[in-house]
């Protein structure tokens, strides 16, 4: 799917993170320091609490009534996801599914609040399972996993994390994004390589030599586009490349100045820029095409290597149909040198799937929820549809996954222990927000005190922390 940056979806801002969970809590009446992002806790078939109203038996078959289900796909897309639903409704006849196509989360959470009757509610921000976990805005799921007896070690294992807040599940993944890095080879030949880097130093060192100029000094092509906001560069999407943290075990304190990490990844990131010139890469990346548009710089040769996530290969695939064909292949991201160990993980979020306080038949909300996450058919035809990874560990395995090759490299950044998802909290992309606009800031030499700028974002961090009731300074 086309899937947008992950710490821009949410319109969350220091306090404002707190409105936004009291918003979806009050719309109806009646009806490590261990790092958060890094590998998920184990999984369980169902969480340690459950509300004290448990849902009634699962409906017997067959299947019927009405429910709605809510979603932001488009055109194709959207097409992918109803032939899914079709498949639904062919085995259930006595049931209806109203899709409410295009509705992205700002309309979503206002449904909710409302009291609308959201039965099933799709959204491409793993960030809001803290805010609608924590204020009932999605549905505690642990009767409906523990009555169907469903096996949630069947997911993998960042999925399975950033789905659950506090030890409730209201939520479950419904496919994912991983990142990775893209890299032209026939570019990478011209310049005598024939491998992609593996640490961030060695990405920096092939990039500046594949740099070229035109005569007035310009830039005429990169071989990375090192600047922070760049397409998918941003703070989430390189963390791993150094495991650094976001929050504490609980998510109650930042841990973003904790290890020293960030502070490594910006120094290397800003020396990187600097030794280009940043005035030269911001003009020459204010030319460059739309990142989800068939002029994207990768796509045209502008930039020889690319951190984006697997929905690149679609892109590719149709952006350059009858056209010349790309020579390029995949591989992780690098990591920072000292942290080789890290090789093979990557960034993961993806889209999650639960089911809105306002449903009016929830049990079969649940029974569609659990069709579309946890049976492997409908997980792996979406996965192929919309060219996602998928969620389940039948469906990772499964051989009729029909992906290409460049997918494989997503695959297993999957199943990489080493991988992270985003930090799961009340104050929803708050602390990515933050971090982002203090890099931006420090990579124009708009902030020269690293140290004193990250701890500052760590003290902003837990500020809101505070004001969202999880914790704080």
């Amino acid at each position: 799917m086309k899937r947008r940056k992950l710490a821009r979806m949410l319109p969350v801002v220091v306090a404002g993170v707190a409105a936004v969970a009291t918003l979806a809590a009050c719309g109806s009446s009646g009806n490590k320091t261990a790092a958060t992002t890094a590998a998920a806790p184990p999984a369980t078939s169902a969480p340690a609490s459950a509300p004290a109203s448990a849902p009634a038996s699962t409906p017997a078959a067959p299947l019927s009534g009405t429910i709605s289900l809510w979603h932001e796909w488009t055109d194709r897309e959207a097409g992918v996801i109803q032939s899914v639903i079709d498949d639904f409704t062919a085995a259930n006849p006595g049931v209806k599914v109203n899709v409410h196509g295009g509705q992205d989360d700002d309309k979503l959470q206002k449904a909710i609040a409302a009291g609308n009757s959201v039965d099933v509610a799709i959204s491409f921000s793993g960030d809001i399972v803290g805010p609608f976990c924590s204020s009932g805005a999605f549905k505690d799921l642990a009767p409906y996993i523990a009555q169907d007896n469903v096996d949630i070690s069947q997911l993998s294992d960042v999925p399975a994390a950033y789905t659950q807040f506090n030890g409730k599940r209201c939520a479950m993944p419904l496919l994912a994004d991983a990142y990775g890095l893209y890299y032209n080879k026939d570019i990478l030949a011209k310049y005598g390589y024939t491998d992609p880097p593996k640490t961030l130093g060695e990405l920096e060192t092939m990039a500046l030599k594949m740099t070229t100029y035109n005569a007035d000094g310009s830039i005429k092509t990169l071989g990375f586009n090192p600047m922070m906001g760049f397409y998918e560069n941003a703070s989430t999407n390189i963390g791993p490349a150094a495991g650094a943290p976001w929050l504490n075990s609980d998510a109650t304190q930042s841990a973003i100045d904790s290890n020293g990490a960030w502070a490594d990844l910006m120094a290397w990131q800003k020396g990187f820029v600097d030794k280009i010139g940043y005035d030269k890469l911001n003009k020459f990346t204010a030319g460059l095409g739309q990142e989800f548009e068939a002029n994207n710089a990768f796509e045209t040769g502008q930039v020889a290597m690319l951190l984006d996530g697997e929905w690149r290969t679609a892109f590719i695939k149709d952006d350059l149909a009858g056209k010349t064909p790309l020579n390029y292949g995949t591989a992780p991201f690098p990591t920072a040198d000292d942290h080789t160990d890290l090789y093979g993980g990557g960034f993961i979020t993806g889209t999650i799937i639960g089911i809105g306080k306002g449903s009016k038949n929830p049990d079969l909300a649940w029974a569609l929820v659990k069709y579309l996450t946890m049976d492997t058919g409908a997980v792996v035809k979406l996965a192929n549809g919309l060219g996602n990874v998928p969620t389940t560990k039948d469906a990772l395995a499964s051989p009729d996954l029909n992906l290409g090759d460049q997918f494989q490299t997503f695959l297993d950044v999957m199943n990489n222990p080493n991988s992270q998802g985003p930090p799961v909290s009340m104050i929803g992309t708050a602390p990515m927000d933050a971090l982002d606009q203090f890099w931006q800031k420090y990579q124009s030499g708009g902030a020269s005190d690293l140290n004193g700028g990250i701890s500052s974002v760590s003290k902003d961090v837990n500020n809101q922390l505070s004001l969202a009731g999880a914790g704080g300074p």
